[in-house]
């Protein structure tokens, strides 16, 4: 990709009406576009980022049997009256219409109810079971604090996973795996070593606990309490339980910390299945519950959270994986010599499957870094008259004070 074909710029300007940090720098190095409040677009840039960190968390999803689906984000009445959460009293941030013909509907808060009533067709006995069925898609949720970017929205991108047990013991095995896959995802991410399986509250599902997955972070909204020895935390909610007990945990040793929640997994019970009458037939031709589970990760607001993280007074510094490209490159001067050597390495590391974003504009080299900079590019490579005049060409990483001088081969070498 050619920067001078992007129709997206870069902004040295704080946006006036943007408080939150991390939107503050996707929109300044030309990821997103804000649309309102709370409500975001991702440009061709930012959108590199948000598949990459999708994929990380598709391949974890589908090495637990996890079958993807695309479900609709509208969603019938009915099914919200059966399990009593339709009316704004019960839950009271949805989004919802009406059909010219007067039907109401909700938009895409939450996907329990459809996705038991999707299974209801595709599920009777033993045998269709255990089932493992998620989903990467946008979610509308009436949020009244839409202040934190993309830490808090109105329209966001969630994946949400749902299992279907035979039993407790079968949707336990099922919920500790997929922690597991949590712990996998977060480490490849970059943020392994500050985010914590936390417990916390199971709410209206269950009596257990359920298990948020908290990021340290200075602007996080919620506090927990770390045991970094045995790797887990609890969240403020819960101190006082007398449950914890269970867990031999001593709160007096015990680390305060501000965290940003990017995951959830807990215990459904049979609240949805029973509602909906989804049953499954066991050997012996008895009817029996169908134990649930629900795993969440707001994908988009991992994106905020990283970008939070992942930067400094310069710009972002995207760890390599998630970045929108390994490489930026620069050319120095108007110059045709500068400019076909920079073409030539342009399709040379192109070529060898390393994505480049190729900055070949006509504008000051200090431009260019400060871009590559803010744009937070793992790697930048410079082309210039020195350069060639050297045989080498300058390779810095992005968190580096000093650069390096390589020819292409020796490039290739340390860049695999």
């Amino acid at each position: 990709m050619r920067i001078s074909k992007l129709f997206t710029k870069t902004r040295r300007e704080v946006p006036a009406d943007e408080v939150a940090r991390n939107s503050q720098l996707l929109i300044r190095a030309g990821f997103l576009h804000k649309e309102m409040a709370g409500v975001y677009a991702f440009l061709p840039l930012g959108l590199r980022v948000l598949e990459n960190v999708k994929q990380i968390i598709r391949q974890e999803m589908n090495a637990l049997g996890g079958q993807e689906v695309a479900m609709t984000v509208l969603q019938p009445k009915e099914l919200f009256e059966k399990t009593d959460r339709w009316d704004d009293k019960k839950v009271d941030n949805w989004f919802k219409t009406k059909l010219v013909n007067g039907s109401e509907l909700g938009m895409g808060l939450t996907h329990e109810e459809p996705i038991v009533d999707m299974l209801a067709d595709n599920i009777s006995s033993y045998k269709d079971l255990p089932v493992l069925v998620y989903q990467i898609q946008t979610k509308f949720r009436n949020e009244m604090r839409a202040q934190a970017g993309l830490l808090r929205g109105r329209e966001f991108m969630m994946k949400d996973m749902y299992s279907f047990a035979r039993n407790q013991r079968e949707h336990e095995e099922i919920y500790e795996r997929t922690a597991d896959a949590y712990n996998r995802i977060f480490e490849q991410l970059g943020i392994g070593n500050i985010t914590y399986r936390t417990y916390a509250d199971g709410g209206i599902f269950t009596s257990r606990f359920s298990d948020e997955f908290q990021m340290i972070s200075k602007i996080g909204e919620d506090t927990i309490f770390v045991d970094k020895e045995r790797n887990i935390a609890i969240n403020q909610e819960v101190i006082n339980d007398n449950r914890l007990s269970d867990k031999n945990i001593d709160i007096s040793k015990l680390e305060k910390h501000k965290a940003i929640e990017v995951g959830n997994i807990f215990s459904l019970e049979s609240k949805y299945t029973d509602a909906l009458g989804v049953y499954y037939t066991d050997e012996d031709g008895s009817q029996q519950k169908i134990i649930a589970g629900c795993y969440g990760i707001g994908v988009s607001r991992l994106v905020g959270a990283l970008a939070e993280h992942f930067a400094d007074d310069k710009g972002l510094i995207w760890p390599e994986n998630i970045a929108p490209a390994k490489i930026y490159l620069i050319s120095v001067g108007n110059i045709s010599s500068v400019i076909s050597q920079a073409d030539l390495l342009y399709n040379r590391l192109t070529n060898s499957g390393i994505q480049v974003l190729y900055d070949d504009r006509q504008q000051r080299p200090g431009e260019k870094f400060a871009d590559a900079d803010l744009m937070g590019i793992p790697f930048r490579i410079v082309v210039s008259e020195r350069t060639i005049q050297s045989g080498k060409y300058e390779l810095k990483k992005r968190t580096d004070k000093e650069s390096i001088y390589l020819d292409i081969d020796e490039i290739l070498t340390t860049l695999s």
